[in-house]
């Protein structure tokens, strides 16, 4: 963010928008997003919660296809129709940013995540209205065990003095010269899992969605270490819990079990 525009944020509140980028097509569960065996698909389920945080002017869903479109339809939410052929969720939001010129901060949601937390919503927003140095946010929570830190499917973030993110991994990070179990309790912790919202600064997600690809986010397939290798700046907040994605039967069926007991 350049001199003048931090200075304008200053003199105005800034204005936040929720975007859940959405498809119905999915590998390893297919229309997981339009289960509806609690009676609400698991997009309303995620629309829903993510009009419960307070900061944000509203919400939409970023649709890549029709049967998307038809479920928002049905449960009353907006929606963005989005080009079928765009290549990751960070584009569809930038596309739906290039529609609301009046927002300043646009977070990203993904739609497969019907238990968001919305005050970890606000707490992303407030990162950034706070950090004006900062061209995104995001969130991390403390890993406690060995078993979580050495899975490749969780992705971990190491951050400086400030909160802000030096590198995110696959791999173990920091790694340990030596172990001891004793590191999983250290306090503050020592290890952290990146949790995969994010908010973004509209001329920054304008201008990472024209950015190609890097070399280390090909060879990690994380997307958010485009942004550090262009010498960008990532906040990171903490929490002390995460939500529960969606991405197997296993995980849907304890999510129906969860929202019936309720």
């Amino acid at each position: 963010m350049d001199a003048q525009a931090r200075t304008l944020c200053a003199q105005r509140p800034l204005a936040s928008f929720v975007v859940i980028p959405a498809r119905s097509a999915s590998t390893r569960l297919p229309n997981k997003l339009l289960l509806r065996e609690t009676g609400r698909s698991v997009l309303e389920h995620t629309y829903l919660a993510a009009c419960q945080a307070r900061k944000p002017r509203g919400v939409c869903v970023a649709a890549a296809d029709a049967a998307i479109a038809a479920d928002v339809t049905r449960f009353g939410g907006r929606y963005e129709m989005t080009d079928p052929e765009l290549p990751s969720g960070t584009d569809r939001v930038a596309a739906v940013a290039r529609r609301l010129p009046a927002i300043d901060i646009f977070v990203n949601v993904q739609g497969d995540e019907p238990e968001i937390d919305p005050m970890q919503i606000d707490q992303l927003i407030e990162l950034l209205e706070s950090d004006l140095e900062a061209d995104m946010a995001t969130l991390a929570v403390p890993i406690r065990c060995r078993e979580r830190l050495e899975d490749p499917a969780c992705v971990k973030v190491v951050v400086d003095q400030v909160g802000r993110a030096l590198y995110f991994s696959r791999s173990p990070i920091p790694h340990p010269r030596s172990w001891s179990d004793d590191l999983l309790a250290a306090d503050p912790p020592l290890f952290w899992q990146h949790l995969g919202i994010y908010a973004y600064r509209r001329e920054f997600l304008l201008r990472l969605s024209s950015l190609p690809p890097s070399r280390l986010e090909r060879t990690e397939s994380l997307e958010q270490l485009r942004v550090l290798e262009a010498g960008s700046t990532i906040r990171v907040g903490f929490t002390e819990h995460a939500s529960r994605g969606i991405d197997t039967w296993d995980d849907y069926r304890a999510f129906v079990r969860r929202a019936q007991a309720c």
